[in-house]
């Protein structure tokens, strides 16, 4: 079985930065796409970042310029460098991974406060 597990949420100040951190384990191979959703409560999730096994990387708009996201294939781990935080960033933010051609695989979650 494969799990995603996610860290390094927390509270934090408008302007201020966290990295978060999502870790995959268990069977697992042939991982393409990494990526970071988030999701406030009575909205949608919306994408925050992904990258490819080719470390092709795309952004929200809202988030171009503030964020980084990157991985460590050998460690089947994705990291998402948040900067310049503002409080509209708050929210629940998940991990997904698509790998072996066919699998999607979502992380529990981890909450991101930034406070005004």
């Amino acid at each position: 079985q494969v799990q995603l597990v996610e860290s390094g949420g927390g509270l934090v100040q408008a302007g201020g930065s966290l990295r978060l951190s999502c870790a995959a384990s268990g069977n697992i191979f042939s991982i393409n796409f990494m990526g970071w959703y988030r999701q406030i409560p009575g909205k949608q999730r919306e994408l925050v970042a992904t990258i490819t096994s080719g470390d092709t990387t795309n952004y929200a708009d809202s988030v171009k310029g503030r964020f980084t996201i990157s991985r460590d294939n050998a460690k089947n781990t994705v990291y998402l460098q948040m900067n310049s935080l503002k409080p509209e960033d708050t929210a629940v933010y998940y991990c997904n991974v698509k790998w072996g051609v066919r699998y999607n695989t979502w992380g529990k979650g981890t909450l991101v406060t930034v406070s005004s």
